[in-house]
């Protein structure tokens, strides 16, 4: 491992709380093909490098009816870093909170603070005052930047964690707003600050599907290789592609595929105002979107609203944030002509590391390593398993896990990989195929059940339109399956609908891994980013027992 660079943070918290070296993954960006400078600020190469090489007045944002170009956004943003700094006082290093929807403000906010040298801390706009005090603890925030619609739980956050001195809000007519801020002459060009490729440049909370969120920490560098490793040997996009999605752009699926990937190649991201899956199908229709980033749910849910609207202007959908459900897949596919790209990532990584380009999908399968990374099947020992062996995903690569002053990083990295916590088995041909999280293996008298593979299953049947499958206690058998379901419109939990699933699932998959229990529920417990959380099903199940 070498040596950290010299840094260009004049505030060294994020170095000083960076976990010890020998403790990182292995990271071998030689062994990836790639090659950074080493003082780097990586939006001199997202933004001003296309300005600089006469290709500023190309499409960078579409929102409403707003259009940004890319000359436009450079100018915003350079605003904003000058506020940052001259204004607020922002140095290299600081941490700043970003609070708003996906919109042209929340990019160019965004991309300000690292051209500033600062370190960017985004959150999902659902999170509430309890939620938001968290990170702010955690990663000694004193500023945030914010959507004046949002601020009021932020407002009741910073009562919580005094840390946050200052919270600057835009949009709204405020004399000290951002947007009046902005406006001062003279603030519309901005030289980068002088950071190192591997400064911290943002600090990404995991969305708390197990517990208490972890900050991962990213370089500057860390930006680019995804572009470079996913962007473009699997995603292959071009620049007269129009990238469109859900996720926000606190979740970093979110913050790739809407903003990074589209802006390495001088491509357009489209920001609707909404994105729930009717909205998300208006949006895409309008603008002739041509590549989708969402969640399995999300494609489902658009599925039944499809008919009489032209999405035509689709060529690359992207499904990752959960596993992709084979009906799912066959659904999307026989109704559009479309494959759905399914991939795994992780906070921890920053993104997708296992996927298929679309000429090498596999249905079912999530994919192959990303070029650049390595991924292998590993036992509770860490030795290497036989293919078509289930056990636990190892991956390492350019980029990987880096936790803010967290213990959990000695769980999360073993001999130099990332060990994510998920079951998978490798085919002979070096596909990876998902079974499982670690923890949601349920473990009935004696034979081990896959609690997505009964959730796929289910998907199957026309009374479903989303369920979880978790393990609930039984003194006889140690545990059994439970599902709790989400119904269809017109369909009615009862007792013969029960037997009519648990008689679908015995007839699809091994018998020994029906449900014995079914629960019916108007909604399922998910994160922000839509994630369905299965611990909070576990602990249902606990208290039902």
């Amino acid at each position: 491992m070498t040596a950290l660079l010299r840094s260009g943070h004049a505030d060294s918290f994020s170095r000083d709380n960076l976990p010890p070296v020998e403790s990182w993954p292995t990271l071998d960006l030689a062994a990836a093909g790639l090659a950074y400078p080493e003082r780097l600020n990586v939006v001199t190469e997202l933004l001003d490098r296309h300005v600089a090489e006469a290709r500023g007045e190309r499409t960078a944002i579409v929102s409403g009816e707003l259009r940004w170009s890319y000359a436009e956004l450079a100018e915003k943003v350079n605003r904003v870093a000058n506020v940052l700094v001259r204004d607020l006082g922002l140095v290299p290093g600081n941490r700043v909170l970003l609070r708003a929807a996906n919109t042209p403000m929340m990019v160019a906010a965004y991309l300000a603070v690292l051209k500033a040298g600062g370190v960017a801390v985004a959150t999902m706009p659902m999170l509430r005052a309890s939620e938001l005090s968290y990170p702010i603890r955690k990663a000694r925030i004193d500023l945030a930047l914010c959507d004046h619609a949002l601020v009021a739980d932020l407002a009741a956050a910073q009562a919580q964690a005094p840390e946050l001195a200052r919270i600057v809000t835009w949009g709204g007519d405020a004399p000290e707003a951002l947007d009046a801020l902005m406006a001062r002459p003279g603030y519309e060009r901005f030289d980068a600050a002088d950071t190192a490729s591997d400064d911290v440049c943002l600090i990404g909370f995991t969305s708390g599907t197990t517990g208490e969120p972890k900050g991962t920490m990213h370089f500057q560098r860390d930006l680019l290789a995804i572009c470079d490793c996913y962007g473009a040997h699997v995603l292959k996009a071009d620049p007269d592609d129009r990238f469109i999605g859900s996720p926000p752009l606190a979740f970093t699926f979110g913050l790739g595929g809407l903003v990074l990937f589209p802006m390495r190649i001088g491509a357009a991201m489209v920001l609707p105002a909404r994105t729930a899956p009717p909205d998300l199908i208006a949006a895409i229709e309008r603008y002739r979107a041509t590549v989708c980033f969402t969640a399995p749910t999300a494609y489902r849910a658009m599925l039944d609203r499809l008919d009489g609207r032209d999405i035509s202007s689709l060529r690359i959908c992207v499904s990752a944030g959960e596993a992709l459900p084979k009906p799912t897949f066959d659904a999307w596919l026989a109704k559009t002509g479309l494959p759905l790209m399914d991939g795994i990532g992780a906070t921890e990584m920053l993104h997708i590391f296992i996927a298929a380009p679309r000429e090498s999908i596999r249905p079912g399968a999530t994919g192959l390593p990303v070029p650049g990374y390595q991924a292998k099947i590993i036992d509770e020992d860490g030795r290497e398993v036989r293919d078509g062996t289930p056990g636990r995903l190892a991956v390492r690569g350019p980029t990987g896990c880096r936790y803010l002053a967290d213990p959990r990083q000695a769980k999360y990295v073993a001999d130099g990989w990332n060990v994510t916590g998920d079951t998978y088995l490798r085919d002979q041909d070096g596909y990876f195929w998902y079974q499982a999280r670690s923890d949601d293996m349920i473990i009935s008298s004696g034979y081990n059940i896959a609690g997505p593979e009964v959730e796929i299953c289910l998907l199957t049947h026309p009374a479903v339109a989303e369920c979880g499958v978790v393990a609930a206690p039984c003194p006889e058998r140690g545990n059994i399956v439970k599902a709790y379901v989400v119904l269809r419109a017109g369909h009615h939990g009862d007792a013969v609908l029960v037997k009519a699933l648990q008689d679908h699932v015995k007839a699809a998959i091994a018998p020994y891994k029906y449900p014995r229990a079914i629960a019916f529920v108007s909604a399922l417990p998910k994160t922000p980013t839509g994630k369905l959380q299965r611990f909070a099903l576990r602990q249902l199940a606990q208290g039902e027992a």
